[in-house]
């Protein structure tokens, strides 16, 4: 049974449960044929969060042993994937990939939404791996059904920490593919089909973050936060701006180790020791940039003084849902040192809500209804979900508040120091804004 609608709900349930997601570049289209390419680094979600950033129905080309997986084949088979046989998987079933392909010409025909991982592979490695010619093959065989062209649309996809719960992640989308001159190639035309590979590459290049090596991760990622604690409250908050800052600072450490310079050598010592500084005494930039008053304190506890009311509830929440808690954790962590570390997240979620599931009805039959009755037992079960994630989200305020608490004392302890500290980032965050302009040709 085909069910295409479920991957929007449990895409939409799960990304904006797990991550705090942002969208941002160009509009995918609303209807009529387009075929979606992205990055493919954490498993199954990322093609969740395709269909979250174009909020219409994808079909997927997917790996032929995910719909034999006893875990999620079915919900593969259910939302219309489309099977891909790999050289790696069983060299014997390839032929079976054109009658795959001419699954997905027609869709696209009918003016489907195709989304594909060019890749080829599902990674954890810092850049791109190279891409296949899958995603141009299949474009200029759907073409050759409508006799025209239609969107090829590269898609970004950027975890600021991919494992940590409710943290950051971009969809950063690309303007369409220019490749009008190549529609009526056809599938036979090798060169039209490299040509046409290679501007994809070129398209998720321009919204990827592709480091040289992992080792570069660290700086990379203090390099942002510096710029953006000195002026992103100055300036509109922009996911497009922050991963091209990303890119400029990733192409300056790869210019660094081919022997070039252009002042980002001195700037990315001071960078490394500034991190370590502040890693030292438990600050991030943004902690560091302000400084906080008595009087400014006081009137943060006041107006945070509801958040106390709730805190017991979220108390009690953080014991009584700690058992899925752990065992999801301990699960996900087990089957995801086997299968690689990019489906870490995507077990956290498949196991979760498995786990999460047989709690709530553990708690609700067999703890509330012997007590209570039936009437209990099921508002229990309608209410446990809702109190799990009020209980994560004031977990995560109160994490807040205790840091807060925290950089307020260490403050007036080790003021001096701090105001050096502060005076240096000021200074890094002025190099960088310059350094950003200059390699941009304009403002960061």
């Amino acid at each position: 049974m085909r069910l295409p609608w479920l991957m929007n709900v449990i895409s939409n349930l799960a990304i904006r449960g797990y991550y705090r997601v942002t969208i941002a570049g160009a509009r995918v289209p609303d209807e009529g044929p387009v075929l979606l390419v992205a990055n493919h680094n954490n498993s199954l979600v990322d093609p969740a969060m395709v269909v979250v950033a174009t909020d219409r129905t994808v079909r997927f080309m997917a790996k032929e042993p995910l719909f034999r997986d006893p875990f999620i084949g079915w919900l593969v088979k259910a939302v219309g994937s489309v099977p891909v046989y790999r050289q790696q998987d069983d060299p014997t079933q390839l032929a079976r990939n054109l009658d795959s392909f001419r699954d997905v010409h027609a869709a696209l025909a009918e003016g489907s939404a195709v989304g594909i991982f060019p890749e080829g592979i599902s990674h954890s490695a810092s850049q791109l791996a190279p891409l296949k010619t899958g995603a141009a093959r299949i474009a200029l065989g759907a073409a050759a059904l409508l006799g025209r062209g239609f969107p090829i649309v590269a898609m970004g996809l950027t975890f600021r920490d991919r494992d940590r719960f409710r943290s950051e992640a971009h969809v950063l989308i690309a303007e369409p593919v220019e490749w009008a001159d190549l529609a009526a190639a056809g599938t036979d035309d090798r060169e039209a089909v490299r040509t046409l590979t290679r501007r994809i590459e070129a398209a998720m290049r321009a919204v990827t973050v592709n480091l040289e090596a992992w080792e570069d991760e660290p700086l990379v990622r203090i390099a942002e936060q510096v710029w953006a604690a000195e002026f992103a409250q100055a300036r509109a908050r922009d996911p497009q701006a922050e991963v091209e800052r990303i890119r400029l600072t990733t192409a300056a450490l790869r210019a660094l180790r081919g022997g070039a310079d252009d002042g980002w050598r001195d700037v990315a010592r001071e960078l490394t020791a500034h991190r370590r500084q502040l890693e030292h005494l438990g600050l991030s930039p943004a902690a560091l940039h302000g400084d906080v008053r008595v009087g400014e304190a006081v009137e943060w506890t006041i107006a945070r003084l509801p958040f106390t009311l709730v805190l017991p509830i979220s108390l009690i929440g953080a014991v009584v849902f700690w058992p899925p808690k752990a065992v999801t954790a301990a699960v996900a962590r087990r089957m995801s040192a086997t299968e690689g570390e990019e489906t870490l997240v995507t077990y956290r979620v498949l196991v979760g809500a498995v786990v999460f599931a047989l709690w709530f009805a553990v708690v609700a039959f067999a703890a509330v209804l012997p007590l209570l009755g039936l009437g209990w037992a099921l508002l229990a079960l309608l209410v446990q979900p809702v109190w799990a994630f009020a209980a994560l989200a004031v977990s995560e305020r109160r994490q807040q508040a205790f840091e807060a608490i925290r950089r307020f004392v260490l403050r007036r302890r080790v003021r001096p120091v701090l105001e050096e500290l502060r005076e240096r980032q000021r200074a890094l965050a002025r190099r960088l804004d310059a350094l950003y302009a200059r390699l941009s040709g304009g403002a960061p």
